[in-house]
Formats: structure tokens, sequence, C-alpha cells
């Protein structure tokens, strides 16, 4: 007889992102519901997808749970574009993604809609890594070839590029772009942060896609209103009831990404929050020059602790009141200019950075996305007086059918009095007309003819009081 066997042990799943042991039975939850591929693209143009969650997204970028909701495809959140300590996060149509000083992250990265802007991140960040490779050779910035450097060959981008998924585009938009870059590179001397590459990117995706849907609307919108116009009908109002909705919808959007940068150019704090290279570079330096600092204080309060002559022997070779009060004497002193060193490296870093240059990227695109705006304002002027030509032309008819109703009210009207002449003949009376021996035929079509004619003056009579009335026309 074989023993019983002991149950078998249950499987424990690994730690989820935040440490902590899940579940057995919340494995699968989670892989569902937390777990999400994310893309990541590096400071040298590299793409890779990655599968975290949100509490390593949190971790990595520094943002907040709040911030990452921003970003969920199942929630509807208006376009945003918020500056944190250690990332941007980017809220834009169709573009969801996270900046940091070294990478950006992208969550909706199979979508098709974003493919093209991935491809065109893509060649701007390689080109950007190239850039800022050439200025730490020590190249100057008056000899240095930035044509050359910005408009490589397609062939050399796409060899240099490791994500054979996410091609380079044509060689001339490289040449549009590259001579945006030569210039301003000409004129500061140097690229622009990554984070700013990023999100020139994001914005030029953003504005440029509301401004296509604004001319494709706008290329829609004329012809139907003129059909409308020529001719009012079911269909040519339903065409146009369609093109309002869109009309509609697009200007709140485009309405709403304008709002987005008028608020962060009116905010300087807001903008310098966005200097995420300087705000590490600054940090990284404030590090070193305190660690500097705390070594050089060392070296200096141990060189001046020195043993006087007057001192007792027991007290200069280590006794333990003397060891306490050497001690005392080295550590305390560090202590109180360690903190003071500290508390100036505070301060230093929470200086405000200059927001010039990220105001003028701002302002470019705040200036496209204005002109966008405007443009679907002037096409719903065009809508509203189409809807104001037509609601004049259902009015003049609704009045012309009025007219009609009275001219035939006032024709029935009359035509009583002769109805009222006919019944009085129909009554079984006896009068001179009916009369054989005195009337025929001759006064019976005297008396028809003349009710017609008095008939016909009562109508004419009717219509020109009411033409003088100004009650026809």
């Amino acid at each position: 007889m074989r023993p019983p066997q002991p149950p078998p042990k249950p499987t424990i799943p690994p730690p989820d992102d935040d440490g902590a042991t899940p579940h057995p039975t919340a494995g699968i939850r989670k892989k569902g519901s937390g777990v999400r591929p994310w893309l990541l693209l590096d400071s040298t143009g590299q793409a890779q997808i990655v599968e975290v969650g949100k509490h390593a997204i949190m971790r990595r970028t520094g943002l907040p749970a709040r911030d990452l909701r921003i970003l969920d495809p199942l929630l509807s959140y208006p376009s945003t574009v918020l500056g944190r300590e250690k990332a941007i996060v980017i809220n834009l149509e169709h573009i969801k993604a996270i900046i940091t000083a070294q990478e950006v992250l992208m969550l909706n990265s199979k979508d098709p809609s974003v493919s093209p802007f991935i491809e065109e991140l893509q060649r701007r960040i390689f080109r950007h890594h190239q850039a800022s490779n050439s200025q730490e050779d020590g190249a100057d910035g008056e000899n240095t070839d930035w044509a050359n450097l910005y408009g490589l060959e397609d062939t050399q981008s796409r060899a240099a590029s490791p994500s054979a998924s996410f091609p380079v585009k044509g060689e001339e938009e490289g040449k549009v772009d590259g001579k945006q870059q030569v210039s301003e590179n000409r004129e500061g001397l140097k690229p622009l942060p990554f984070e700013f590459v990023a999100l020139e990117a994001c914005l030029e995706a953003a504005c440029s896609n509301l401004d296509h849907e604004a001319r494709a609307l706008e290329q829609e919108a004329h012809p139907a209103l003129d059909k409308l116009t020529s001719k009012i009908s079911t269909l040519n109002l339903e065409r146009v009831r369609q093109i309002k909705s869109r009309l509609v919808a697009i200007t709140g959007r485009v309405q709403k990404v304008r709002d987005e940068l008028e608020h962060l150019l009116d905010d300087d704090d807001d903008m310098a929050e966005m200097y995420l290279t300087d705000k590490l570079q600054q940090q990284l330096e404030h590090s070193s020059l305190t660690s500097a600092s705390e070594q050089d204080d060392l070296d200096d309060d141990v060189n001046r602790v020195e043993i006087d002559d007057s001192v007792p022997a027991e007290i200069s070779t280590g006794g333990p009141g003397g060891s306490a009060r050497f001690e005392e004497q080295l550590y305390g002193g560090l202590s109180k200019r360690s903190h003071g060193t500290h508390t100036s490296t505070t301060h230093s870093a929470i200086s405000k950075l200059d927001v010039e240059e990220l105001e003028m990227l701002l302002e470019a695109y705040f200036v496209q996305i204005d002109g966008t705006l405007n443009k679907l304002s002037t096409l719903k002027e065009y809508v509203d007086d189409t809807e104001d030509y037509i609601n004049i032309m259902l009015d003049d008819k609704q009045n012309h059918l009025l007219q009609m109703g009275v001219m035939l009210t006032t024709a029935t009207l009359v035509v009583s009095a002769f109805v009222v002449v006919a019944g009085i003949f129909g009554m079984n009376i006896s009068i001179e007309l009916f009369d054989d021996t005195k009337a025929g035929m001759k006064e019976f079509l005297w008396t028809v003819g003349g009710s017609t004619a008095g008939t016909i003056f009562l109508y004419v009579v009717a219509i020109g009081w009411c033409k003088h009335k100004r009650l026809l026309e």
C-alpha cells in the first residue's frame, strides 16, 4: 500500500512592479489590466517594446498616478501638456507620450495613425544625437558643417537606426527640417535639448493633423454649402448638418490645444519645469560640488585640530573624555558645514531658468494652431451666413404661400356672394323672371352675366385694398 502523497505546493507568482507579492489568483487580472506595452525611444533613436506596469513607469519617470490617467486610452481626457520634475506628459490628439531627459515612452505605438509620427520622431532624435556627438567632439559652431550633418542620406540614417520597423522619411523633408535646425544651431551654437526635440515633434504632429483635418473639412464644406444654396433639399440639408457637426468637434479640439499652449506661454514656472536636461545637469553639478565641499571641509577640520601641549597627557593620548571631545569638535563642525552647503545647494537649484528658448518654440506652434482656429472660425461664419440665407429664402417662400392663401380666401369670399344669388334663384318662389310671357333667355343671361361681373369687380376691389394696405406685394 502506497503512502499518501503530500499535496502539491502552490506556486507563488513573482513580485510585481512595486515589490509586493500578488495573490496567486490575481496574476491574470494584473496581466490584463496593469501591464501594457510601451514603445521606448532612447536618446540615440533606438526603439524597443517593453511591457511594464504603471508602478514601474511611475518609478522610472517620477510621475504620480493621476498624471498617468491622462494617457489612459479608456478614459477621455482633453489635450494636455504637463511639465513635471523629471518628465513631460503629452496628450495631444492621437499622441500619448511621456518625455524625459533621455527617452520617450509611447503608449499607443500600435495605432496606425501614430506610425508616421514615430518615424518622424525617431529621425529627429537620431539627428539630434548626431549633432550632440559632433558638439561634444569639440567642433566649433562656425566651422561645423551643420548642413551636411542634418542633410544625411536616407540610407545612412536607416543604417544607423537599429529599429527596422520605423524607417526614415524622404530626403526633401530631411532638408527642410535640417534647415530649421541649422538656423537654430547657428544662432544658439548648440542643438536643442532632447526633451524639446521630442516636444517639438509632438506639437508639430498634433498641429499638422488638426490643420489637415480643417483643410479637408473646408474643401468638403464649400461645395456642399453652394449646392444647398442653389437647391434646398433634404439630402443637401443632411450633408450640411453633418459638416456642421464635424466643424463643431474639430473647433473644440483646436481650441483646447490653443488654450493649453496659451496657458504654458502665460506661466513661466510651467515652462521652467520642462527644462529637464538643465535640471538634470544642475542636480549632477550640485551633487558633485556638495561631495567636493564636504571632502574639503573634512580635510580642513582634520588639519585644524591640533593637540595643545598644555593639555594633560591622558586627554591628548586618547582618553575617554578627550576622544569624545575630539569627535565632537571634528564631526560637529562637519555637520554644520554640511548643513549649510546643502541649504545653499537647494536654493541655487530652484533658481529660475531662462525660458526664452522654449517660449519661442511654443509661440511658433501657437501661431500655427491659432491660424487653424481662425480658418475654422471663417468656415463657421460661412456656414452661419449660408444658414441665414437659407432661412431668408424659406421665409420668402412662406410669405408667398401666405399671400396666395390671402388671395384664395378673398376669391372664396367673393364667390360666396355669387352663390347667394344662385341660392335665391333656386328658391321655389314666383317671380317675373320665371314667367315665359314676361321674360325669357335674354333676361336670364343678363342676370347671370351681371352677377359674374359683380363678383369679379368685388374681387378686384378686395385685392386692390389689400395691396393698398401692403398685405400683398
